[in-house]
């Protein structure tokens, strides 16, 4: 049984940094693509950075400069490094990880996800 599991969430002042950490199990074969999405009150979740078999990264625009994202172990190890945080950036993160790709793009219908780690920015 694939499982994702988050670490890392806090409470932080603005301008500060967190690193979330996500560890992959069970499973063997590698995934395609890993990532980070968010989910702040009252908003849809949305894409915060992804990282694929290759080493290509993806971001939204609102974190571009500020967040990076890693992968360690080959294919189980996942990290979101952010820095000069933002009250904006207060969100539910959550892991995912996908080996669908259509047409050279992630796709995480059928991707295996964390529970996620809450992430709190105050001014």
């Amino acid at each position: 049984q694939v499982e994702m599991v988050e670490s890392g969430g806090g409470s932080v002042q603005v301008g500060g940094s967190l690193r979330l950490s996500c560890v992959g199990s069970g499973y063997t074969y590698q995934m395609s693509c890993m990532g980070w999405f968010r989910q702040a009150p009252g908003k849809e979740r949305e894409m915060v950075a992804i990282i694929d078999q290759f080493g290509d990264t993806k971001f939204t625009e609102a974190v571009k400069g500020r967040f990076t994202i890693s992968q360690v172990n080959a294919n189980n190890t996942l990290y979101l490094e952010m820095n000069n945080l933002k009250p904006d950036d207060t969100a539910t993160y959550y892991c995912a990880a996908t080996r669908l790709r259509v047409g050279g793009l992630c796709k995480w219908s059928s991707a295996y996800w964390g529970l996620g780690t809450q992430v709190i920015i105050s001014s």
